[in-house]
């Protein structure tokens, strides 16, 4: 084999962030993550792509997903998955196919007619690739601005639902991620100084800021810009949770605010805690089925593990024998770039 057929590049196209991972030989080289401003339409990719390491430019396989589809600056979906394709086979050096999902990959001339296949499967890919290592699992990809939860059983992806709308109407997709989501998403009232007050209905702080006033926030996970276009200090960052309960950043200490942001994290956890628990409920997910974690919100997710009584997996570590030493933060930030990468 030539080093094109044994060099592979996984990609995920979003709506905010493009995700890319460099396979070599069946094993993991290279995963990176940079923003992208898809809503302003497709030239929007171009950007991202320069932004991106030089192996990117390189002739490769090339095995794409996407939920870019949904942003909208397009149609429709099967308008964004037409335009996506259409962007990877005219931009990309070598082969390229489109992850379809349960469908398999097609070809970018062939991604309109199989644009429900396509559309959003990235979680498809993730659970298609933990199932060749762990047979019964629940993956719990926890990423920016979603949270997808599907049931692996017998080694296959055993999702009840497929398009985002049936995956939330089954609460397989939970709209809620750790760096974009408004707060106001998950609550309407939180405590403040022994009473409970009702939140501004504003979307002045998000996720991202709540985590990074615990500690949690990974280094790098935070891409985009502030609600307020500002800073991303601790101080500017009490600012605009302070706002959420009508108060300025110094009507309050520190530790007030630490506070305040712990209560949110619980409060967004616990959604995905009642998720979780229906889904395990299934006759056919066996009681000591791990929680196979991975996303920038990987902490989250072993959180929800250890309420849930069962046992974190990191998807780094399920397919530790194919990564090179690279960051492994990165791989698990990448997830469904890797799987693609790596199923492809």
């Amino acid at each position: 084999m030539n080093r094109t057929e044994t060099r592979v590049i996984g990609w995920d196209l979003g709506g905010v962030h493009v995700k890319a991972a460099l396979v070599e030989e069946g094993r993991v080289v290279e995963a990176v993550q940079a923003p992208c401003r898809l809503w302003r339409g497709v030239p929007a990719l171009d950007e991202t792509f320069a932004q991106l390491p030089g192996w990117v430019r390189g002739e490769a396989a090339h095995a794409v997903t996407m939920t870019g589809e949904l942003t909208d600056c397009f149609a429709d979906r099967a308008d964004g998955v037409h335009q996506l394709s259409a962007w990877a086979a005219a931009t990309l050096q070598g082969s390229v196919r489109i992850y379809a999902g349960r469908a398999g990959f097609v070809s970018a001339d062939n991604a309109r007619a199989h644009a429900a296949d396509i559309a959003s499967a990235n979680w498809h890919a993730t659970a298609a690739l933990i199932g060749r290592h762990v047979p019964d699992a629940l993956l719990v990809d926890i990423g920016s601005t979603t949270a997808d939860l599907i049931p692996i059983v017998g080694g296959q992806p055993a999702a009840q639902g497929y398009s985002d709308a049936e995956r939330l109407e089954t609460g397989e997709l939970v709209y809620t991620g750790v760096v974009r989501t408004p707060l106001l998403a998950f609550a309407t009232h939180a405590p403040w100084r022994g009473r409970r007050t009702r939140l501004m209905a504003e979307t002045f702080a998000s996720t991202a800021d709540i985590y990074r006033l615990t500690g949690d926030l990974p280094e790098g996970a935070d891409q985009q810009h502030s609600a307020d276009l500002k800073g991303k200090s601790i101080p500017e960052t009490e600012i605009r949770l302070a706002r959420m309960v009508g108060r300025d950043r110094g009507e309050g200490s520190a530790e007030e605010w630490r506070a305040l942001a712990a209560w949110f994290a619980e409060a967004q956890l616990r959604p995905l805690h009642d998720a979780a628990t229906i889904l395990l409920s299934r006759s056919d997910l066996s009681e000591d089925a791990p929680l196979v974690v991975c996303g920038a919100g990987r902490f989250l997710a072993e959180r929800l593990a250890a309420r849930l009584g069962r046992r974190p997996v990191p998807l780094t570590e399920t397919i530790a024998g194919c990564l090179n030493g690279e960051d492994a933060a990165w791989v698990s930030t990448c997830g469904p770039a890797v799987a693609v990468g790596l199923i492809g």
